[in-house]
């Protein structure tokens, strides 16, 4: 039986997030409360949108909880779940963190597509756990209309060596480990079924790698390149840090085949609203609007995003003192 996973799915991947801008309204009002006999110090929490929780549990221990899923954005299921499990490892990479256990949340059609399928998923996050040395013990599933997988993730770090975006500082260059041109490439795989190898090779990358250099470089303030691409996390960083980022778009580089895939109009409407959210708030007038489309592309499982100079990876700008905007391109 040939199943085309991402026909059943009314987006792709992080592009089908909630809006940021709607997410941000809904999660404003839970910032600052605290539990009672709380156990622990709660160093990140929905303040500024960072990546992960972190809890400081012991002296030198912090404790980093997150967790990530979406509906497929491809269609064969073994590279789906591979793709889903380490977008969700990567928010621990995000923090400076190393997964440690994570449990399977599954979301499956159970009339409609059949059990071997969602077998396949498990078994690609399975494998991409075993890759990061995080062990992965158990889950949840519910019968859902439309198929979605991911993990909850909990990791630990160094609390005084924490990557967190809000503490970006001006003079410090802007690094960015994996290509762009995830998105559009997605998009183009759902309506055509092309596949695209390059595409899957990035998502399927761990951040590991590109963490760990971040903080062997001194790194102190990162996030990794989701759903609200590169302009909208980046808008995220310089505003929690208080700084503009100056952004240099010949500098970022692109996966093959992501500037036909754009113009032959395969956008998703996530990355329309992303660049919809950013717009007020950096100065595009440098650029064409086809450029500001590719740099606010979704992206899932995308690289690092690193204030700090990173070896073997690109420099995309650098952040400056606040000029009235968190982003100026060009």
């Amino acid at each position: 039986m040939s199943v085309r996973l991402t026909q059943y799915a009314h987006g792709g991947g992080c592009a089908c997030k909630i809006p940021p801008g709607e997410l941000e309204a809904v999660v404003g009002g839970l910032t600052g409360a605290k539990p009672k006999n709380a156990v622990g110090e709660l160093l990140v929490g929905l303040d500024d949108g960072d990546d992960a929780a972190a809890l400081r549990i012991a002296g030198n221990v912090a404790l980093i909880a997150t967790t990530d899923f979406f509906t497929p954005v491809v269609d064969d299921p073994y590279d789906w779940g591979r793709i889903a499990a380490a977008n969700a490892l990567s928010d621990v990479y995000a923090m400076g963190g190393t997964p440690v256990v994570a449990v399977n949340l599954l979301g499956w059609p159970r009339e409609v597509l059949p059990f071997e399928l969602a077998a396949e998923v498990l078994r690609g996050g399975l494998d991409v756990c075993g890759e990061a040395g995080c062990h992965l013990a158990g889950g949840h599933s519910v019968d859902d209309p439309e198929p979605k997988y991911g993990l909850a993730v909990t990791g630990t770090a160094d609390p005084d060596r924490l990557l967190r975006n809000d503490s970006g500082r001006a003079g410090v260059p802007l690094t960015l480990t994996k290509p762009l041109g995830v998105g559009v490439l997605n998009s183009r795989h759902k309506a055509t079924g092309e596949r695209f190898e390059q595409a899957i090779a990035v998502m399927t990358t761990l951040n590991r790698e590109a963490s760990l250099a971040a903080l062997a470089a001194g790194a102190v303030c990162a996030t990794d390149v989701t759903g609200f691409g590169l302009l909208g996390h980046l808008h995220k960083l310089a505003r929690a840090s208080g700084v503009t980022a100056r952004l240099d778009p010949g500098a970022v580089p692109y996966l093959d085949g992501a500037r036909e895939a754009l113009r032959e109009g395969h956008v998703s409407g996530g990355t329309r609203r992303n660049l919809d959210w950013v717009r007020p708030h950096a100065d595009l007038s440098r650029i064409g609007e086809d450029e500001a489309l590719l740099l606010a592309d979704a992206q899932t499982s995308g690289g690092l995003l690193v204030a700090g100079e990173v070896p073997g990876h690109p420099v995309i700008g650098e952040l400056i003192a606040p000029t009235g905007h968190t982003i100026v391109v060009g």
